[in-house]
Order: C-alpha cells, then sequence, then structure tokens
C-alpha cells in the first residue's frame, strides 16, 4: 500500500484522519476534502494495493489483512472510507477498536447488494456485469463507471469532469484488484457484526446516489450502537466532490466538536 501524509502536524490536539478510496480510484480523489480539512487534522491518504501509487503491490484485497496493516503503520485515527474503501475502514473499526477513534462511512453500506431482508441494495449482477466488461473493453468500463458515480449530483458534469481529471492521475489500475473489488462488493455482508461496533461511526449519504440507494446508511446507522446518519439531499455517490464544505463540516463536527463549525445541510 501507499500512504501520503498531508495537512496539519500531528500533535496531541490535531486529530488524525485515514482516508481510503473507492474501488479503481486512489486517495488523489479526496483532494477537494484535504482542502478543507488540512488546516485541522493531519489526514493519511492511502492507495490500496494495485491502485494509484500502489498499482505493482500485488497484495490480495483482504479487508481484514489490510485493516490490520494499516492500524499498525496508523494508530489512534479515525477511520474514512469512501464506498469499496469502507470495507477496509469499518474492519479496522470492528477488529481492533483500541487503534480506532471512530468511523466515518461515505457511501459505503455494510451489504452493497440488494437481498430479500436489504432492500437498501443493486442488483446482484451489477458487480458481475461490469467484470464481464473489463474484460471486453477495460478503459471504455471504467469510464462508464466513473459517469455512474457522478449521475444523480446537483452538479453532475462538474463531479465527472473532477473524476475525469483525476481517476487515472496515478495510472490506471491493475485490472487484477479491480476484479478482486468487485467480487468483494458482490459478496459483502456485515451487517450481523455491527451492533458490536465500540466506536462512534458517521454514515453520509447522497440521496442521488445510483450506487448505493441512500437508505442503507441510516439503515446501517441504526444497527450500530454509536451511529449517525446524515442524508445529503442534492449529493451522489461522491458528496465530498459535490458538496465538499458539507461534508467537511460534518466531519470536523464528528471528530474535533468543539471547534467545528456550525454544518448547515440540505437534507
Amino acid at each position: 500500500m501507499y500512504i501520503e501524509t498531508t495537512g496539519a502536524a500531528a500533535d496531541e490536539a490535531r486529530p488524525v484522519i485515514a482516508l481510503i478510496h473507492g474501488w479503481a480510484m486512489h486517495g488523489g480523489l479526496f483532494a477537494p476534502l484535504v482542502g478543507q480539512l488540512s488546516a485541522h487534522f493531519t489526514l493519511h491518504l492511502i492507495d490500496l494495493p494495485g491502485h494509484g501509487h500502489a498499482r505493482d503491490d500485488q497484495a490480495p484485497l483482504d479487508p481484514h489483512a489490510l485493516a490490520a496493516e494499516l492500524v499498525s503503520r496508523i494508530p489512534d485515527a479515525y477511520w474514512l472510507g469512501w464506498s469499496l474503501g469502507g470495507q477496509v475502514a469499518l474492519r479496522a473499526a470492528l477488529d481492533h477498536p483500541q487503534r480506532v477513534r471512530g468511523l466515518i462511512m461515505i457511501a459505503s453500506s455494510p451489504r452493497f447488494v440488494v437481498g430479500e431482508d436489504w432492500p437498501h441494495g443493486v442488483s446482484p449482477d451489477l458487480f458481475r456485469n461490469f467484470g464481464e466488461a473489463l474484460r471486453r473493453d477495460f478503459r471504455g468500463t471504467l469510464e462508464g463507471f466513473l459517469a455512474l458515480e457522478a449521475l444523480g449530483s446537483a452538479s453532475a458534469q462538474e463531479e465527472l469532469r473532477s473524476l475525469r481529471s483525476a481517476a487515472f492521475a496515478r495510472g490506471e489500475p491493475a485490472e487484477r484488484a479491480l476484479h478482486e473489488g468487485l467480487a468483494l462488493l458482490d459478496g459483502f455482508d456485515v451487517r450481523g457484526e455491527l451492533p458490536r461496533l465500540q466506536v462512534p461511526s458517521l454514515w453520509i449519504s447522497g440521496r442521488r446516489d445510483r450506487l448505493v440507494p441512500a437508505g442503507a446508511m441510516p439503515a446501517a446507522a441504526a444497527l450500530a450502537p454509536q451511529g449517525r446518519s446524515v442524508v445529503i439531499a442534492n449529493a451522489g455517490h461522491a458528496p465530498f466532490l459535490g458538496a465538499t464544505a458539507q461534508v467537511a463540516q460534518l466531519i470536523e463536527g464528528f471528530v474535533a466538536p468543539a471547534t467545528a463549525p456550525t454544518a448547515v445541510l440540505d437534507g
């Protein structure tokens, strides 16, 4: 893995946040959020194996193993996971609560596919179809996924431009890692573990998200003992791009409530 550290110098007064990107992306996608948070927090931007600066890292995308390694390298931090990255952040909080101060999940669900007892997911065929499409047209499929991430946001065109500009700035992700990530998304289900989550959690979603239905986040927060959910009305799958200031205020209020400004949300 690759870890980029930025923001304020670490000390007892400045909390640490570790940020983990979504499928096919890298830590550089968090740049707008970094711009909002860097004055007050030490930020660790993580590229998962096969992605970004860690493209040549052959380590498997095993959330348990990755979480264990990361908490050993970044102890005593708040963990933020976007979409697929939430699997690793959530495992860190579940498996190593003594090393994790809190959990922030952005458009990341405890189960990504729909089920008889879980209406808050996508079709089971979605991730399998993406895998088949990758084999036929690798770059075209990634471009299509970027459009799906931006779809629904009130600033969809601007978000899509940002995603296209940044997504391949560190090179294309490894196809092997993408197929592993799709398999994880297809089979992930940790709803049964959420009641034993020992750290506070904040679940942020976009009401217009076309990949993770907005209802997934309130439902997940309701399962977590110290969970709180906020749905941003005009945001899609990447609310930290379309509603950067709002997401930053939510994070500041969760991590350092004494110094955070009052958040004004639209949903």
